[in-house]
Formats: C-alpha cells, sequence, structure tokens
C-alpha cells in the first residue's frame, strides 16, 4: 500500500512550519511543499480549500484537512497520525 498524500502549505521562516516538516521527515514520508510567503495562485488554493485559514501551515493528508503544526502534534502524540499515514 502506498503511503497517502501529503501537502503542506507553508511561508519563509515559519517555525511551525518547519517543526511540522521534520516531523514528516522524522518519520520518513514525503510531502508536497507549497510556499504562500509571497502570496499568488498558492495562497489562493489554500484558502479556497481552508476559507479561515490566516496561519501556515495548512497540512492536508489524502486530501482531509488535518490543521497546523499544533494540530499535528496532537494527532502524533495520540497516537492516530501514523494511522493517518497508513502505518
Amino acid at each position: 500500500m502506498s503511503p497517502p498524500p501529503i501537502e503542506i502549505y507553508t511561508k519563509f521562516g515559519c517555525g511551525y512550519c518547519t517543526r511540522a516538516k521534520n516531523l514528516f521527515n522524522t518519520k520518513g514520508v514525503a510531502f508536497e511543499e507549497y510556499d504562500v510567503t509571497m502570496g499568488g495562485p498558492r495562497k489562493a488554493e489554500m484558502l479556497a480549500r481552508v476559507p479561515d485559514a490566516r496561519t501556515v501551515p495548512q497540512i492536508f493528508i489524502d486530501g482531509m484537512h488535518v490543521g497546523g503544526c499544533d494540530d499535528l502534534m496532537a494527532l502524533d502524540r495520540a497516537g492516530k497520525l501514523d494511522m493517518l499515514l497508513g502505518r
């Protein structure tokens, strides 16, 4: 079974973005990163997917919005992240 696609919207210099990406890297899972630092089409896409998003990162696993860094860390602490990652 292949791992689900992971998408993460980030901004340059964002510590929370770095923390979320480090968690995925530690787990050895690939992710697609979309930089929304300068706005543009990717930021518009992010806002279309999560209309009330005002912060980054915004993280999606298999198309499902899981939230930001704190939400991702909470999933990991609860033992639910590995399940979402197909482990």
